[in-house]
């Protein structure tokens, strides 16, 4: 796509903010991608094998997950015939004790029962089980809640938990550009003429006016939030500007964006943010709920990349497909994160826009 100069000021500015005194730094983190990412690559094949089986199979399985070694696409089936359906597309099934709807139903007594701030869960279809988190800030007294909710649920739930504090990563201080907060932006998103860019719902809250730089004119005004129970919003420009559709590398190069997929357990996964920069890590849970402080989201996505503080609103992507719209994690520890992402195909649904 051509670029004009004030589209190549745009995204990267609002992506690429500077790092000084957010006391968190980045340089741990970032990844220059000289190193091969943690989890296996998804082709656009298995996405949509991916999502059409699910949808075809319904209750006769408990989602799919990519094999560590082998790259391939792993279906769980409940049932033989279900199998050879899946067998007939080319992808492998797996035969597990629980299905969906069983998975859905733990989830619900959790959402009913142990619904604790600092508490997340999803489902792992690798485990065919509910994987829970608990982090830092869940007390004794709550602990012991969760685990009698858990202990009725028997083996269909795991519990674990996790270092720092389940929160959304929006920063207050000096570098700000929207409400008195920074976040960063996710994907350039286009609905016939008009240019508009995603970021996270919890930082669209926050602000009706957006600009690049902080206290810089502003470049875009907010047309739609949605927070908590999702965590997505959307800027449309109104500088005029045709901003290109890639996310910043942060080595001096861009990753064009032409697709968004849903993301799938078990593959690699890149997150862009203004704080971490690029890191890296693998996706191990879908369907998550988290309970943040002030409400839980629900239908997020589960991965091991870092991010801290500024990155809400962010890209999770793999090579040139959109996957989500990050919203929040309990931190970092060396290489190993919790990033959580709002997928970026309901955002793109809600708001009748597309990648380009």
């Amino acid at each position: 796509m051509r670029r004009t100069l004030r589209a190549r000021i745009c995204l990267p500015a609002l992506l690429a903010l500077t790092t000084v005194g957010l006391g968190s730094s980045a340089a741990g983190a970032a990844d220059t991608g000289g190193n091969p990412s943690p989890g296996v690559a998804a082709s656009p094949a298995q996405y949509a094998l991916h999502t059409s089986l699910e949808r075809d199979l319904g209750e006769r399985t408990a989602g799919s997950y990519l094999d560590a070694e082998s790259g391939e696409l792993v279906v769980t089936v409940t049932d033989a015939e279900a199998a050879a359906e899946v067998r007939a597309t080319g992808a492998r099934a797996e035969l597990v004790e629980r299905n969906m709807a069983q998975l859905t139903a733990a989830m619900d007594t959790l959402e009913s029962k142990a619904q604790i701030a600092g508490t997340s869960w999803g489902i792992d279809p690798s485990a065919n089980k509910v994987a829970i988190e608990a982090d830092s800030t869940v007390s004794a007294a709550s602990m012991a809640k969760l685990r009698s909710v858990t202990a009725r649920l028997g083996d269909a739930v795991s519990v674990t938990r996790v270092p720092g504090a389940f929160k959304k990563e929006v920063l207050g201080g000096d570098a700000i550009y929207g409400g008195g907060y920074r976040c960063s932006a996710a994907f350039n998103v286009s609905k016939g003429t008009a240019r508009y860019f995603l970021t996270a719902g919890h930082c669209t809250n926050a602000a009706s006016s957006w600009s690049a730089t902080s206290g810089g004119p502003s470049i875009g005004t907010r047309e739609g939030t949605s927070f908590p129970t999702n965590d997505y919003g959307i800027v449309r420009y109104t500088d005029g500007s045709q901003p290109a559709g890639d996310v910043n590398l942060y080595n001096g190069s861009h990753q064009d964006i032409t697709a968004a997929a849903d993301a799938i357990v078990g593959q690699s996964i890149r997150k862009s943010g203004s704080s971490t920069r690029l890191t890296s890590g693998t996706v191990t849970a879908v369907n998550v709920t988290v309970n943040y402080s002030d409400g839980p989201v629900h239908n997020l996505v589960r991965t091991t990349a870092c991010s801290a503080g500024g990155d809400s609103g962010g890209a999770h992507f793999a090579g040139s497909t959109a996957l989500g719209i990050h919203s929040g994690s309990s931190g970092c520890t060396g290489d190993s994160g919790s990033a959580l992402h709002q997928p970026v195909k309901e955002a793109l649904s809600a708001y009748g826009v597309a990648v380009y």
